[in-house]
């Protein structure tokens, strides 16, 4: 059972599920492994993490929080870091008393970056020299095919968001165009001075241009003759 270190982060939830996946398929790819960790941000300054043991989580955080150990180094360097045996390793003074007290002897962190996405995978093992080649084998595949799906996906929904914004703007400006149609009739103006009624009327009640227009819209005008007027400086 996995668990998870939840971090306010701007990855969604299925971002973090195929995390989870990521390390314990890691896990599996390497039988030296005791368990694995694998973190995610998009550039930002906090990451969310996920871990196949919560001591393995434990050892992420201390990273994480003092901005030392192999996964800000991996990161730092964009290749992998590993260390063969933590009982002769001087780098990390912190990670590594928490990992020798966890009984984690070896380790070996991998980063994936694009497009500003980033990725670790880090695997864990009680036996020193046993995590030699892991970096290189299938756990290398599996990170950079999920990176390379995130990208995809973070494409996928920038696109979305993209063509939402352009429908709103669409219809806004069919109800601006109808209520500058219905201001042009109500004072006998153009539609330039018709624009700069539902202009000001927007300045002064504090309320989007667009919300005006609909309101407009919807009363066909009614009522609004004297406001109208008032704003055109017909009276």
């Amino acid at each position: 059972m996995l668990s998870e270190q939840e971090v306010q982060g701007p990855e969604p939830d299925s971002a973090v599920r195929r995390l989870s996946e990521l390390a314990e398929q890691s896990a599996r790819c390497a039988p030296a492994s005791c368990g694995a960790v694998a973190t995610i941000t998009d550039g930002g300054a906090e990451r969310r993490t996920t871990a196949t043991h919560p001591d393995l989580d434990a050892l992420a955080s201390v990273q994480l929080a003092v901005g030392d150990g192999p996964i800000p180094t991996a990161l730092d360097r964009g290749e992998p870091v590993d260390a063969q045996d933590l009982l002769n390793e001087e780098r990390w003074p912190q990670y590594r008393a928490l990992a020798l007290d966890s009984g984690v002897r070896a380790s070996v962190t991998i980063p994936f970056c694009r497009t500003g996405i980033e990725v670790t995978v880090s695997l864990y093992s009680f036996r020193p020299g046993s995590l030699e080649r892991a970096a290189y084998g299938p756990v290398g595949v599996l990170g950079e095919q999920m990176t390379a799906g995130l990208v995809r996906d973070r494409r996928y929904r920038e696109a979305l968001t993209e063509v939402d914004q352009l429908e709103t703007a669409l219809r806004s400006r069919a109800a601006i165009d109808q209520a500058s149609g219905i201001v042009m009739h109500v004072l006998r103006c153009d539609s330039e001075e018709a624009f700069a009624v539902l202009r000001q009327i927007s300045q002064r009640s504090n309320r989007k241009l667009a919300e005006v227009a609909e309101a407009v819209v919807e009363g066909k005008g009614r009522g609004l003759e004297s406001t109208l007027a008032r704003l055109a400086g017909r009276l």
